[in-house]
């Protein structure tokens, strides 16, 4: 059988999703026998490569950047998985959606520092209005749910999907 390619990724978001994959722990192997990674921030490769049979993606998209990098993924993947809740629902960002930008930033870079006068306007991407889930920009294939997921559910959906299945998942979704 050929291995598919997995490629994983974060955006807005706190890499908690990347480190339950980790925690499949010794399991990785069996995940080496049915895919190649080959894009993640656990591996050195820059470009998002053009043909991926499945993405993990974490993280909300919150900058203009993300809404680019999304639809790049999206086009690119045969099956994209929202990966934890803030790419599910934008979860933490999203607390920023209440408030204006202008009261984001002055809170993030004024009021808590005694070392900064100054709001960067400079080698920053452009935030979006709010923090959005990934299905506002693009079809979700599979919709892992958690903060982070388990390192079971992600294992389990990765050889679901492996074998040709859709990974029913509604019975593993973990809040709190």
């Amino acid at each position: 059988m050929k291995k598919l390619t997995l490629a994983t990724i974060w955006l807005d978001g706190c890499s908690g999703c990347h480190m339950s994959f980790v925690d499949v722990d010794e399991r990785i192997l069996q995940v080496a026998e049915k895919y190649d990674i080959i894009f993640s921030p656990l591996v050195d490769v820059k470009e998002f490569p053009e043909k991926v049979d499945v993405t993990l993606l974490e993280g909300a998209i919150s900058t203009d950047e993300d809404v680019e990098m999304v639809k790049k993924i999206r086009k690119s993947t045969k099956t994209l998985i929202a990966f934890g809740d803030c790419a599910v629902t934008s979860n933490v960002p999203s607390m920023r959606n209440h408030y204006d930008l202008k009261d984001v930033f002055k809170r993030g870079y004024l009021e808590t520092s005694t070392d900064n006068d100054v709001i960067p306007d400079e080698m920053l991407p452009k935030l979006l209005d709010k923090a959005y889930p990934v299905h506002h920009f693009v079809d979700v294939d599979v919709f892992l749910q958690g903060c982070p997921p388990s390192a079971d559910t992600i294992f389990y959906a990765l050889v679901e999907i492996a074998e040709g299945r859709t990974p029913e998942l509604s019975k593993r979704a973990r809040f709190g």
